[in-house]
This record gives C-alpha cells, structure tokens and sequence, in this order.
C-alpha cells in the first residue's frame, strides 16, 4: 500500500471504533509493514486529524501498549448542530400542552444524536466512567451513541421491571414533571458493584428522574461522575441533582402564542448547575 492508503485506513479503523486501543502489531500484521513504517503512518494520521480538529490518536507506550482514537468535535460543528437544534425547537407546532414538547424527531436523528454524543464525549472523555447508563426510552440512542464514542458499555434502567432481565432492584422516587411517585428498576446482572457510570439523557426539567437514576446506582454502590442531558428546562430553577451539564436550555413555553425559548448553555466549557 502506499502511505496515503495506510494512513487512509488507519483514521477509518480507529475512528469506527473510538477509544478502543489497538496494537502496532495489529497494522505491522494488517499491511505487512515494519514498526517504524507504521508508526510514522501513526503520526501523520493523528496530524491530519488534529489539523482538521476531529480528534487525537493516544499513544500507549510498553509491551501492552499500543493506539486509540480520542473522538473530538470543533467549535464550529458544536454551534451548527445547536444552532439547528434551536430553529427545529422554535417551531410552535411542536407544543403538546402543558410545557411539553414532540422532540421525538429529534432524539431519534442520527446526524442530530451522533453529533451531541460526539459533545458528551469530548465534556466526559477524562471522568474514566466504566458504563454510560440512561433511561428508557427517548434518551438511549443519544446515550447509545455516548456509548460507543467512549468505549463503553450502555446500561439502561427500566421503568418497569421485565421477566427477561432476571432479578431486579427498584426504588421509588418523585417525578417533579408528573408530580408523583414512579418506579424505577435495573437488573442485577447489569453492573458490577463499586464502578462509576455517566448518566446522559435527552430532557431534565427539575431532575427528579436523573436522581432516581443515581439512586438506584447507589444501590450497587456506582457512583455518577457525570450527566449529561440534551435539553434541560429553565423552570423549576432549583434542581434536585447538583452538577449537570446541558447543552441546550428550554425556557417558556407559550401555548397560545406558539412560541418557544430555546436558547444554548453559554457555559460549555464547564459543568454545574447554571
């Protein structure tokens, strides 16, 4: 192969996989290059990356070391993907009634979904979280996509137990966008105790289900060092979870008037709640 084509599928297997760590000895094998050959396509790979800011190839030195890919996303791509999220959220036509609003389009989008994973991964990539837990339903494929760029394993904690998933442990908590008491439940096989998990979600408005979340990972003593949320409501100002970090705030929803207050977090560079 020539260096361009090595280098060509060096970015296409570490990007198809990131954060996966792969041998030198895996490329020596697959183009039937000497070690210095492919480390010098290494290096030129993870310029051509850090130049077009997309991400950073890692090196791992010592007889287990090897490379991974550090998915990333510019400054530029953050603003088209919110910017356009913000316009679809405007539309008056997506109001339900009582605050709500039909997001589902949105949630399930690929291009949508895979970008804000791409934004979760970059805010989350250093927490050394061992699982990326959600719940069901409109939250997993952002969460999935979360997932899959930092290497991790999803988990997905249930609304209502299910026969399939053997023994469970559930906890009651109070739902502030229902007002009442639901039930949460995660079975026992899905986690190992004493492990640390980001939660991401698509939607928070006082928090009362991302804190049933953390409290049922209590449970398997796994502590939350991260949350994510896509949209996070501006009402009720007192959350009950401390640090999250959203993308996207909701603010009034006018019913009659048909319009929306969708506006950026313009604190991304940091986590709290703002």
């Amino acid at each position: 192969m020539k260096r361009t084509e090595r280098v060509g599928a060096i970015v296409r297997i570490l990007s198809g996989q990131p954060n996966r760590i792969y041998s030198l000895n895996y490329f020596c094998r697959l183009f039937n290059a000497a070690k210095s050959t492919v480390s010098e396509d290494v290096s030129a790979a993870k310029n051509l990356l850090i130049q077009l800011e997309l991400g950073n190839i890692e090196t791992f030195a010592g007889a287990k070391g090897g490379i991974r890919f550090i998915p990333s996303i510019s400054a530029a791509n953050e603003e088209n993907l919110l910017g356009e999220l913000c316009k679809k959220l405007r539309d008056g036509s997506r109001i339900l009634g009582g605050g709500f609003l039909y997001t589902s389009d949105l949630m399930f989008d690929s291009h949508i979904v895979g970008t804000a994973a791409e934004m979760f991964a970059k805010k989350f990539q250093e927490c050394n979280a061992d699982y990326v837990v959600t719940i069901e339903t409109k939250g997993i494929p952002v969460a999935l996509m979360t997932a899959h760029m930092l290497n991790l394993p999803l988990v997905v904690v249930r609304r209502e137990s299910r026969i399939s998933e053997g023994s469970t442990v559930s906890i009651n908590y109070f739902s502030g966008s229902t007002d009442r008491i639901q039930r949460l439940s995660l079975a026992k096989r899905a986690v190992e105790p004493g492990k640390k998990a980001v939660i991401i979600d698509d939607f928070m408005r006082a928090g009362g289900s991302i804190k049933g979340i953390s409290d049922v990972l209590s449970e398997f003593d796994i502590r939350v060092v991260g949350t994510g949320v896509v949209i996070a409501a501006v009402e009720p100002r007192k959350k009950v979870i401390g640090d999250y970090y959203p993308l996207l705030y909701l603010g009034e929803v006018d019913e009659q008037n048909k319009t929306i207050e969708v506006f950026e977090n313009p604190n991304r560079d940091t986590i709290g709640n703002n």
